[in-house]
C-alpha cells in the first residue's frame, strides 16, 4: 500500500480501521495470552481503542522513552532510554506506538525486549511514516501510512505546545522544516522473532 496525501482522518474512519486491526490481531493470536507493551505519551489513546477490539486475554505494560543527546568528543549521539523492562520470556508480545518515522526508537525498544526471549515480538503503529525510515524495520501492523514530512495532531498526538491530544480526528499539522536532518546514530539490524 502506498502512502496517500491525506490531511486528516475522521474519528469514524480511525475507529473503523482500529477495529479491523483489532480483529486481525485477534485472528493472529487465536485466544493466546498477549503481553502488550504500550509507549506512553503518544500511544495511549491508540492503545486503549485497539485493545478493546482484541479478543485475547492480555497483560499491559507501559514504557516511557527518554531521548537525550550526548556529546562524545567531536561527535554527538542520541541515547534512547526506557525504564525497567518486563519479564517476557516465552510470551507473545505486541508493542504499540502511535507514530513510526525513523524507526530508531522502536528498533531500540524491540531489541531490548527481545533480550528477554519472548515467543513472538511484533509491532503495531497508528501512523507509519515509511519514507522517513533510518533502520531496516517495518511495523507488523499499521492503521495508516503517511508522508514523513507531515506532523499529525489529535487522537493522542499533541502539537508543539503539548495541546490538541484530545481531538477525536487526526489532522496534519505543521510540516517538518525542509532540510531538517535526523541522525542515524547506531547500527541497526532486523533480528526479531516472528
Amino acid at each position: 500500500m502506498s502512502a496517500k496525501r491525506v490531511s486528516s482522518y475522521s474519528a469514524q474512519r480511525i475507529s473503523a480501521r482500529v477495529a479491523a486491526l483489532g480483529k486481525q490481531i485477534s485472528r493472529m493470536y487465536q485466544g493466546r495470552r498477549l503481553d502488550v507493551v504500550v509507549t506512553m505519551d503518544r500511544g495511549f489513546v491508540f492503545a486503549a481503542d485497539l485493545l478493546r477490539n482484541v479478543a485475547s486475554p492480555m497483560v499491559c505494560h507501559f514504557v516511557r522513552e527518554q531521548v537525550r543527546d550526548v556529546q562524545q568528543g567531536n561527535h554527538a549521539r542520541r541515547e534512547v532510554l526506557f525504564g525497567s523492562r518486563p519479564d517476557l520470556k516465552g510470551r507473545d508480545v505486541l508493542v504499540l506506538d502511535a507514530v513510526m518515522d525513523t524507526g530508531i526508537t522502536q528498533e531500540f525498544l524491540l531489541r531490548r525486549l527481545a533480550e528477554s526471549q519472548p515467543r513472538s515480538l511484533r509491532l503495531a503503529v497508528l501512523l507509519d511514516k515509511m519514507s522517513g525510515r533510518h533502520v531496516d524495520l517495518e511495523p507488523d501492523y499499521f492503521v495508516f501510512q503517511t508522508a514523513s514530512n507531515l506532523e499529525w495532531v489529535g487522537y493522542g498526538l499533541s502539537d508543539a505546545a503539548g495541546k490538541r491530544r484530545n481531538e477525536r480526528n487526526l489532522s496534519a499539522g505543521s510540516k517538518k522544516p525542509a532540510g531538517r536532518k535526523q541522525r542515524n546514530l547506531a547500527s541497526h539490524s532486523k533480528k526479531r522473532k516472528r
